[in-house]
């Protein structure tokens, strides 16, 4: 009796090793899938000055076309 319960103790403990080992690379993938994402957002936000400006050139300029189109609709109508 004594050698199946060192038996099944050990087979307990590498089991409970087992799933320690995987439990840990699943948290520690997830755990780097999220400070990717949280990377990239926060990465997002860091613009320089030049960067913003430019842009917002650029949405100025698309902005005073698409006004120029519809005002040139606008005169041709009337």
């Amino acid at each position: 009796m004594g050698l199946m319960f060192r038996v099944r103790v050990s087979s307990f403990f590498a089991g409970a090793a087992a799933a320690s080992v995987a439990g840990f690379f699943f948290f520690y993938k997830d755990y780097k899938l999220a400070q990717d994402a949280i990377f990239r957002q926060v990465r997002g936000t860091h613009l320089s000055l030049e960067d913003r400006y430019e842009h917002l050139d650029k949405r100025l300029t698309a902005l005073e076309k698409q006004n120029e189109a519809e005002t040139a609709i606008a005169v041709e109508a009337s």
